[in-house]
């Protein structure tokens, strides 16, 4: 199982990276949503989610998804949507867009745990 987390803080990046190790799966961290389709582009059926935050740098992360959707490559595709604390306007963004869930930032590892295993289809997912 491999997750992509697309997110330009290091510390999200690493905790969703640690996440991924406590769950038996291979985390890809890039600081860029450009980055994160090149990932994507070379290995198209060979991530189980991606993790990206709504606010990313270059392509706004709702665009990367708009544009992720819109490839039938990566239509199923799980994707957990990281949207500022109380943006209701973000979570509904990240919704329309096409994430399977999303969290507010700041959350706890507990909770991205239990996202990541909802999107997974190992869980529930609750948003």
């Amino acid at each position: 199982m491999k997750i992509l987390a697309i997110d330009d803080s290091c510390l999200i990046r690493r905790i969703v990276e640690s996440t991924a190790s406590v769950l038996g799966a291979h985390c890809v961290p890039v600081s860029d949503p450009q980055i994160g389709l090149r990932e994507l582009e070379a290995d198209p059926s060979g991530f189980s989610l991606v993790c990206i935050d709504c606010n990313a740098p270059n392509s706004h992360g709702i665009q990367f998804l708009t544009d992720m959707r819109a490839d039938e490559r990566w239509l199923a595709l799980p994707v957990l949507m990281f949207t500022p604390g109380g943006s209701r306007d973000a979570m509904l963004e990240a919704i329309k867009a096409g994430a399977t869930a999303f969290m507010t930032k700041p959350f706890v590892k507990k909770d991205l745990q239990a996202k990541m295993l909802g999107c997974l289809g190992l869980g529930t997912v609750m948003s």
